[in-house]
C-alpha cells in the first residue's frame, strides 16, 4: 500500500527521520517545516495521511487539525507527535479530531506500525492477504492468527475481535462499537459475551504488559488496547537496526 504522506515538523532532523521511516516501507513522504507551507500545498497535493508536530513556532496543532477537518477532508487520517509527558496535548489532539498520536523521541518501528495501522483502517484493502502487527500475523484467506510463527486456536468471533482490536490500537472502543463490529445485531446489549471473549483473548494471545501490550476495560465506556512498548509492534527481524 504505497501512500502519499505529509510530515510537518519544525526540526530538520526529525523531518528527515520521518521521511526515511516512511520511504523505507514504500510510501512517498514530503516534509514541511511550518504550518503555513503545509496549508499552502495541502489542497493541491492530495495527501493520504498527515503526520503533524503538535507544537510549532507558527501554529498550534489544535487549530491546524480543526481547520483541516473543516476545510480539506473530514476523513483524512492525522497522526500527531507530542512530547512524552504532555498528556494535555494528547487529549486536546484526539478531541480536535486527530486519529492517533505517538510520542517523542520518535521510535521508527512504532511510527511505521501506527501509520500502517491507520492507513489500513482508512483505506482497507479487500485483497490484502495478511496483516502484521509485530509478532502477530493475521491471514485473511485462512482466517488464522499466528503468534511468533505458531498458529493460535481461535473461534470465528475470537479471530474477528482480535483483528479489530489490533486494527484500532490505542483507541477507546465503546462496547456498542465492538459488539456491532464483531457480532452485528446478533448480540444482546447486556450480554457478557464480549467480556468473556476479551478475557479469552488476553490469555490466549498473552496480551500483557510483560509482552508490551495492555488490554484494559474503561469503566462505563468500553475497552482500550494499547502497545505500551513500541518494540512490541516491530515486525520480528525486520527493523532490528532501524533506530541506529
Amino acid at each position: 500500500m504505497d501512500m502519499r504522506i505529509a510530515a510537518l515538523d519544525g526540526e530538520a532532523r526529525q523531518r528527515d527521520l520521518i521521511q526515511h521511516a516512511m520511504e523505507s516501507v514504500g510510501h512517498v513522504c514530503r516534509g514541511f517545516r511550518d504550518g503555513k507551507s503545509l496549508l499552502r500545498e495541502l489542497p493541491e497535493r492530495g495527501f493520504d495521511l498527515l503526520i503533524l508536530e503538535w507544537n510549532l513556532a507558527d501554529t498550534r496543532g489544535l487549530g491546524l487539525v480543526s481547520w483541516i477537518r473543516e476545510q480539506i477532508d473530514s476523513r483524512l487520517p492525522i497522526l500527531f507527535l507530542v512530547d512524552r509527558h504532555d498528556e494535555k496535548d494528547m487529549i486536546d489532539g484526539m478531541a480536535a479530531g486527530a486519529d492517533d498520536f505517538t510520542v517523542k523521541p520518535i521510535r521508527v518501528g512504532e511510527l511505521q506500525a501506527r501509520v500502517g495501522a491507520l492507513l489500513r483502517r482508512t483505506y482497507p484493502g479487500p485483497h490484502e492477504p495478511e496483516q502484521l502487527f509485530g509478532a502477530y500475523r493475521f491471514c485473511a484467506a485462512t482466517r488464522t492468527l499466528k503468534v511468533r510463527g505458531k498458529a493460535v486456536e481461535l473461534s470465528h468471533r475470537e479471530y474477528e475481535l482480535a483483528r479489530f482490536l489490533f486494527q484500532n490500537l490505542g483507541r477507546l472502543l465503546p462496547r456498542d462499537h465492538l459488539r456491532q463490529a464483531v457480532w452485528g445485531d446478533s448480540l444482546e446489549p447486556f450480554s457478557r459475551s464480549l467480556d468473556t471473549h476479551i478475557s479469552r483473548l488476553r490469555s490466549k494471545l498473552e496480551l500483557t504488559p510483560s509482552n508490551g501490550f495492555l488490554l484494559s476495560a474503561v469503566y462505563g465506556l468500553g475497552y482500550r488496547f494499547e502497545a505500551i512498548d513500541g518494540d512490541a509492534l516491530m515486525p520480528l527481524g525486520r527493523w532490528s537496526n532501524a533506530d541506529e
